[in-house]
């Protein structure tokens, strides 16, 4: 069989990713922190970024008018022109600041001044609680190194999960001598702490009752199962005692803490920084991007001297400063085309949840990417990129953007409703419920059909279990 060599021509199409095209999608989903951070980070590695400083809010908005005028002139990819230093490419005056302000002297009066209520002191752990109590016990060295590897493995929640043959394996220590040291540790505040599970964590505090407490243990120990049921009727069965006391044993264990080490828990309040608003303005509602915090970057004056030729440089430095003039201007586009996005987001937003601004949650609408996507002109993907980790100021409160983004539940009418609304009925359902003979699933689907929503038990299970609301038989009460 011969073997033939031949020459032939193929055309077909290809989608490249090429690294500013990375970038640019990285940068649409990152949150807002996220891109702070990145920026700070860009403005350390790439010496042609400047941070443009304080100016006056009628020359700021000059700059930032001339900065998308002479964007819309630049090749991105910077592959149609490579060459920065053509002023058809490239406006340089738009990234300079000719009017930037000095900086203010000390005496000036404007100095700022230390808010020592922003001061943050510092709040006792859990170890650090933990640690004080085993430096008074009067251990001596060994029996002080033992309980202080047991301190270390203490969760968050003030229990050891790691078994005590693990720890002696990584410690190099002797399990016997772990075993040994873990009733001691069961005698530190808070009580509870360094049990191995939520049984012994109750016999733990079962023990600190100054009471007979017999009756109390048999009771954890046998019948755990039972007291998670609410099955009381069974519990004085078993153990051959009236309700009522049985009764009041358990109002005992449900005033102990099966968490003991979240007292400590750091309680700091994270706040969330919109990246949008949305005001009222008579009877429309208007966008606006919260700029605040957001580095304002700038090419650099020095470097823009560089490439123009008023400084004497080799070729060498000439084409480094051109790759990291590309990186910035394809940067600073990159952020003004996140923004752009998120402002037509939200603005589509708004158009398509006009009754949400105007009555509240329970009249949102049913709706899904690809409804943002068609009106604004872009990919799903890229609507999704956008709604994540994006928070928006609303005269209804701060939303995460993908929370306007629902399914939809039919309804008798041949309508249907966003399944936000459903969610929302049902937890006021729970909240109206009689405590003692609280709603099953089924019967919040038959309060809902009165409605005219058309749901199934599984997905009225489903909400349940996204609101953190627990069965039935869970949220009964008997006292």
């Amino acid at each position: 069989m011969a073997m033939q060599l031949k020459t032939s021509l193929k055309l077909s199409q290809q989608l490249r990713m090429t690294p500013q095209l990375q970038q640019a999608i990285k940068l649409l989903q990152l949150s807002r922190l996220e891109l702070e951070t990145a920026v700070r980070k860009e403005l350390i590695e790439n010496p042609v970024l400047e941070e443009v400083q304080d100016t006056a809010e009628g020359e700021d908005e000059v700059i930032r008018e001339e900065r998308q005028a002479s964007e819309e002139k630049i090749d991105p990819a910077g592959e149609s022109n490579p060459d920065p230093r053509s002023q058809e490419e490239f406006d340089w005056e738009s990234y300079v600041d000719q009017n930037q302000k000095p900086p203010q002297t000390m005496g000036s009066g404007n100095e700022e001044i230390m808010n020592y209520e922003n001061i943050i002191s510092t709040s006792q752990t859990l170890h650090d609680h933990l640690s004080w109590q085993a430096g008074l016990a009067g251990f001596n060295e060994e029996e002080e190194a033992i309980i202080d590897i047991l301190i270390g493995y203490v969760d968050d929640d003030g229990y050891i999960k790691t078994e005590l043959s693990t720890i002696a394996e990584q410690e190099d220590v002797d399990e016997k001598e772990l075993e040994e040291m873990i009733p001691f540790l069961h005698e530190f505040d808070p009580a509870g702490v360094g049990a191995r599970n939520l049984k012994e964590c109750l016999l733990i505090q079962a023990q600190h009752i100054q009471e007979d407490t017999n009756d109390l243990v048999h009771l954890i120990n046998n019948h755990l199962k039972d007291l998670e049921k609410k099955n009381y009727q069974g519990i004085a069965k078993a153990m051959e005692m009236d309700i009522e006391s049985v009764v009041d044993m358990c109002k005992i264990i449900y005033s102990m803490d099966p968490k003991p080490g979240r007292a400590f828990m750091s309680n700091d309040t994270h706040f969330v920084t919109p990246d949008v608003y949305v005001y009222k303005v008579g009877d429309e509602y208007m966008v606006s991007l919260n700029e605040d915090g957001l580095p304002r970057l700038r090419i650099s004056n020095l470097y823009k001297n560089i490439l123009k030729g008023d400084q004497v440089s080799s070729e060498k430095t000439q084409d480094y400063i051109q790759e990291k003039l590309r990186s910035a201007v394809w940067l600073i586009k990159s952020i003004h085309q996140r923004q752009r996005t998120i402002y037509k987001v939200t603005e589509s937003i708004v158009k398509h949840q006009q009754r949400f601004f105007d009555e509240g949650p329970a009249f949102i609408k049913p709706m899904i990417l690809r409804d943002i996507a068609n009106d604004i002109g872009m990919h799903e993907s890229t609507v999704s990129r956008v709604t994540t980790n994006k928070y928006v100021h609303t005269p209804r409160g701060i939303f995460e953007l993908k929370y306007f983004f629902n399914s939809g539940i039919s309804k008798t009418d041949g309508d249907s409703l966003a399944s936000e609304s459903v969610k929302l009925k049902i937890k006021n359902l729970v909240a109206e419920e009689n405590p003692k003979n609280p709603l099953s699933d089924q019967k919040i689907v038959e309060l809902l059909k009165k409605d005219g929503i058309k749901i199934a038990r599984r997905t009225v299970a489903k909400y349940r279990d996204v609101l953190k609301i627990l069965p039935s038989s869970k949220r009964k009460k008997y006292f």
